[in-house]
């Protein structure tokens, strides 16, 4: 790798902010993601399951979480062997950097239904459901972008039906993305992503 693509990955690491621990290395952060804006921050092996997605299980559904916790700690928690949580990507509230977490292949466990972890892909949402200023303008519409490339890569509708919050999911017992989400906006950007 010459000095100039080295340093051009330096700078997009510390525009990108906490996204990689500092023992990895970060010759490639893009290597392992689906979604081409995303940068890489995997999830411990240990909370996830390989998969050969969709071959294995067909993807039907995005469902949408919002974290309770930052950004940052939503991505240790996912590297923390011991929680048993991850979901495929997170977003940043402040300017909608966008980390996948998990390949989209594999089954990201992030919604306590292992037939909907199954057919889902996983979006987690850094803010609190009772704090409406962390769902900024940045976010919705870079996971909206995000949404409609996860949508139209397996043919998902750009519906209600297919892009259901957490609280949707049977047996959840989680009340994200919670009442102050604006779904009507979130949709419509989706349509025009």
């Amino acid at each position: 790798m010459d000095r100039r693509r080295l340093l051009q990955g330096a700078a997009a690491a510390a525009t990108a902010g906490v996204l990689l621990p500092a023992t990895r290395a970060y010759a490639s952060p893009r290597a392992a993601t689906d979604y081409p804006s995303a940068h890489w921050a995997p999830a411990s092996t240990s909370n996830y399951t390989v998969s050969s997605r969709p071959s294995e299980y067909p993807v039907q559904y995005v469902i949408i979480h919002v974290t309770q916790v930052t950004f940052a700690d939503t991505l240790r928690i996912f590297q923390n062997p011991a929680k048993k949580v991850s979901a495929h990507y997170v977003v940043r509230s402040s300017d909608g950097t966008v980390a996948q977490c998990v390949q989209e292949r594999d089954v990201a466990w992030h919604a306590g239904n292992w037939d909907f972890n199954t057919r889902s892909i996983g979006i987690e949402h850094e803010g609190w459901v009772d704090q409406p200023e962390y769902f900024t303008h940045a976010l919705y519409e870079q996971s909206a972008a995000l949404t409609a490339f996860v949508c139209d890569r397996y043919g998902i509708p750009k519906d209600r039906a297919h892009i259901i919050g957490h609280n949707e999911v049977p047996g959840a017992d989680h009340t994200d993305p919670g009442p102050l989400w604006d779904w009507t906006r979130f949709i419509r950007l989706v349509n025009f992503a």
